[in-house]
């Protein structure tokens, strides 16, 4: 099944660099490993290099590279947590910018991990709101 048709909606509301990143990264592992779970993990794998979601859309990164330690250990290795799309390892002040953002309460006193917990529960309400919609 084509990347664009299995898109999901946090990419269709994301600029179109990033689409077509996920689509390319998805139809290709989708090839090599079949349809599903490996090939959407690939294909974010892929995009979260360049993107990190913000809310409930994804958004280019400041600095292109891994996202999250599971990204860099790379996918021979045994798998750990990963941060859901946000860019843990972009400085504490760009995770408090994009706190500032969307709001987060108590952003001012969080830790760097603390944020990036944060961000992503805040960046899982907003995409379960935007879906809850008609």
């Amino acid at each position: 099944m084509p990347g664009e048709e299995v898109m999901p909606s946090t990419l269709r509301r994301s600029p179109r660099k990033a689409q077509r990143t996920w689509v390319k990264a998805h139809d290709s592992a989708a090839e090599t490993y079949g349809e599903g779970r490996r090939a959407h993990q690939t294909a974010f794998a892929a995009l979260k290099h360049s993107f990190e979601k913000v809310g409930d859309h994804w958004e280019p990164k400041e600095k292109r590279g891994p996202s999250d330690a599971q990204a860099a250990r790379g996918a021979n290795r045994r798998p750990t947590g990963t941060a859901g799309g946000v860019d843990a390892n972009a400085s504490k002040k760009h995770l408090y910018e994009l706190a500032q953002r969307l709001e987060i309460p108590g952003r001012s006193s969080m830790s760097k991990q603390e944020l990036v917990d944060a961000l992503q529960k805040a960046n899982n309400r907003q995409t379960a709101r935007r879906r809850a919609q008609p």
